[in-house]
Order: structure tokens, then sequence, then C-alpha cells
């Protein structure tokens, strides 16, 4: 992965224009167009930039600031939807602002050995109250949010300059499923819903984040297969994981203070996944 390079790398000097000028464009056309839900998504895409950049702009120390930030108000809305106990999300909680801190000031930790001591963390609650009936449950759920969320999120760090890059081209996938959606997922075999956990999401869906985000990509100067792989199954993969989480609590949305989206889980679960992935690939 790419260390930091200094206070505007290549990656930030290449992403802040694409954004600046996609953005623009866009609230241009929305001038012409009477649609509430999508103005309001509109200047939630606005400030989102806006602290993606000026974080991110910071190199490593804002990085392990954004992902930690988004580490735990995530833990918050995950143990919200899976009913975690006060202890489980404490857990939670904890590792979203160790996790992001150590990626920064000592990434060698990171390593395997680092996987039991999250796993050691995610049973203790359970352990000490001796839960029998409930206490494998707990331990599942705790971990798989550890390695969601905090995990996940210290990709933002690792990654380096590469990340805000990452995060723009992510975005782009997402509009781009929407919009694929709606020009090619209407009628034929691109219509065909990619399953029954998100019957709106499309194969249609899945050809317009292939095109967008390998556009991003390509323009920041950034694309390889493997990172647009990463992307693409990260869109699709993410919206269906979270779908099911949000389909097992019976709820729509994880949240309702994002306007446009519902809660942060919600916009950021593609970018999840392809953290994962991306940690994962050499």
């Amino acid at each position: 992965m790419t260390p930091f390079a200094g206070p505007l790398p290549p990656e930030m000097a290449r992403a802040v224009p694409l954004l600046a000028g996609t953005l623009t464009v866009s609230g241009l056309v929305l001038l012409f167009v009477r649609n509430v839900e999508l103005r309001r998504r509109w200047r939630t895409w606005c400030v989102t930039a806006l602290v993606v950049c000026g974080t991110l702009g910071f190199g490593a120390p804002g990085a392990a600031l954004f992902a930690a930030g988004l580490a735990v108000v995530g833990s918050v809305e995950y143990v919200r939807l899976v009913g975690l106990r006060r202890a489980d999300g404490a857990v939670l909680l904890g590792a979203g602002v160790l996790l992001p801190l150590i990626a920064w000031l000592r990434p060698g930790v990171l390593t395997l050995p680092m996987a039991g001591v999250l796993l050691c963390a995610a049973a203790l609650p359970a352990l000490l109250d001796q839960d029998v009936a409930h206490g494998a449950d707990r331990v599942a759920r705790t971990t798989f949010g550890l390695i969601w969320l905090p995990v996940a999120l210290t990709g933002l760090v690792s990654l380096g300059d590469l990340a805000i890059a990452i995060c723009v081209s992510v975005a782009f996938a997402d509009v781009g499923g929407w919009c694929g959606g709606r020009a090619l997922g209407r009628s034929g075999p691109l219509s065909r819903p990619l399953s029954a956990l998100s019957p709106a999401k499309t194969w249609g869906g899945v050809v317009g984040s292939a095109a967008f985000s390998g556009l991003a990509l390509w323009a920041m100067d950034a694309w390889t297969p493997l990172r647009w792989l990463a992307v693409l199954c990260g869109c699709a993969l993410g919206d269906l994981l979270e779908s099911m989480i949000k389909r097992g609590a019976g709820v729509k949305d994880a949240g309702r203070w994002l306007p446009g989206f519902g809660g942060l889980l919600d916009r950021i679960d593609s970018l999840l996944v392809t953290l994962l992935l991306l940690g994962a690939m050499p």
C-alpha cells in the first residue's frame, strides 16, 4: 500500500477536481429536476465530500480520525440493529477508537495475533455474564461487527494516499448503480434483481457501478484490475450484506439522521466491504 506522501498527494490533487466538477454539474442539472429526494442527497454528498477531503488531506492523522469517527457512529447503529448488550457494544466502540489509532501509530501491530486479541475481547462480556443461553450468538455478532467496522476502516489509514481514490470510486460506483438501475434495470435481462435480500438492486445497476467506478479510478490514475474488481464486488456485496442485517432487524434504514440516505451504515456499506477486500490483496 502507498504511504501518505504529504499534505497534497497526487491522488488528492486528482480527486478534488473530479469531485468538485461532478458535484457542480449534477447541482446544475438538479436545478431543472423537481425531485426533493435527489436534491437532499446532493446536499449530503457536498458535505460528505468536504469531510472526506478535509480529513484525508491531513494524511495518516486525519485518516485515523476519520476512520474512528465512522467506526464509532457505525457501531452505534450496528448495536441497535442487531440488539447487542451494552457490554458488547462497548467492545465495538473501544475497538472503533483504538484500531484506527494503532493503524496510524503502530501499523505493525495489526497482524494475525491481533485477531486473537479481538476474538477474546468479543467473547469477554458473554463469558463474564456466564451467558449460556445467548453467549455464542453475542460473541458471533460482536466478532462480525469488529471485522465489518473497526477492522475494515483501518484500511483508510493503511491504504495511505490511495484511500481518497478508493472513497471516490466507491461513491461513483454507488451513483452508477442507481443510474444503471434506472436506465438499464427496467426491462430485459438486466432488470433481474441481484438477490431477494434487495429486490431494487438489479444487474443493470451492477453494469452502471462497473462503468462509473472504472471511470473514476481511471480519471484518478488509480485503476488496476484488482482495485476495480474490489470496488465492484464491495458495492454489490456490501449493499446485500447490510440489507440482510436490516431485514433481520425489521427496519428500512440503519438510521434517520443522514438526509437522503438514512443512517451512516446505509452510506458506507459498500466502502466497508471494499476496504476488507483491498486489505486481503497483495
